[in-house]
């Protein structure tokens, strides 16, 4: 594989290692009808993690659609794939995956989409997930503003990771003003994971499924310092999840039924 297609399968692996992750916290949903309430940052980022702890026993299994395409010109020359998985999920860690179809360049096919099904299994283990888990251990915040849509309203928090590792990111992400979920992120690799990257911008967008926000869309822009530009996005469709009431336990430790 050329040295370019190697970082962009890099870049890749940030966005599924921040889907993962936030699936695996999926958030319960309430609209948001009123403009944020004056909290601190710290009040927000410990709601936003106590919360996604609390809710993340609640998604027992989900399955979906995901359509990844990737798009390169540049050298040694242009390629472009597509492909089309059907994804289910098993708490507390097994995902299935089932290719229904792809077109378009084996190289990319082979080496980057079949190489991250089989990284992001990998990323749901503990010790994984705790390397890229959204809290004070792997990131400062700042409350740099707020929104009130139609949608819904939002913290907007700027967030930089705590060591310069390729699979955290630095950027802005919106947090929902109710629920305390991430329904947005803006961000750049908090480590350039090439040499070969000279830029690269990630755009992360959730969507309410039910009484749960899952992934809906990455997208990644990429410019190599050999001119080439490669655009990678993954859209996530056809979601069916299996919600688990949380119980208590004697020790108030917040479990969920299997």
């Amino acid at each position: 594989m050329s040295p370019p297609l190697q970082a962009v399968r890099s870049i890749l692996l940030l966005l599924i290692c921040i889907c993962a992750w936030q699936a695996i916290q999926a958030q319960s949903s309430t609209p948001a009808a009123r403009p944020p309430a004056q909290l601190t940052v710290e009040e927000i980022v410990n709601n936003l993690v106590r919360r996604n702890l609390e809710r993340a026993q609640g998604l027992s299994a989900f399955q979906g659609t995901r359509v990844y395409r990737l798009e390169y010109s540049g050298f040694p020359g242009s390629r472009s794939a597509e492909m089309i998985v059907d994804v289910k999920y098993q708490s507390p860690a097994t995902k299935q995956f089932t290719i229904r179809s792809s077109s378009g360049s084996k190289l990319i096919i082979d080496r980057v989409f079949n190489k991250l099904l089989q990284s992001e299994q990998e990323a749901l283990t503990q010790e994984n997930q705790s390397h890229v888990a959204l809290n004070n251990d792997n990131y400062t915040f700042a409350l740099t503003g707020s929104e009130n849509t139609p949608a819904g309203s939002y913290y907007i928090l700027s967030v930089e990771p705590r060591t310069k590792n390729k699979l955290l990111y630095r950027g802005r992400i919106w947090v929902d003003a109710t629920d305390f979920a991430v329904a947005r992120i803006e961000a750049a690799p908090a480590k350039n994971p090439s040499f070969w990257i000279k830029d690269t911008m990630i755009e992360h967008v959730y969507t309410k499924v039910g009484e749960f926000w899952l992934p809906a869309s990455n997208r990644s822009t990429s410019i190599t310092r050999l001119g080439g530009h490669a655009l990678l996005t993954i859209n996530y469709t056809n979601y069916k999840v299996t919600a688990a009431p949380a119980r208590t336990d004697i020790n108030g430790t917040i479990s969920g039924r299997r």
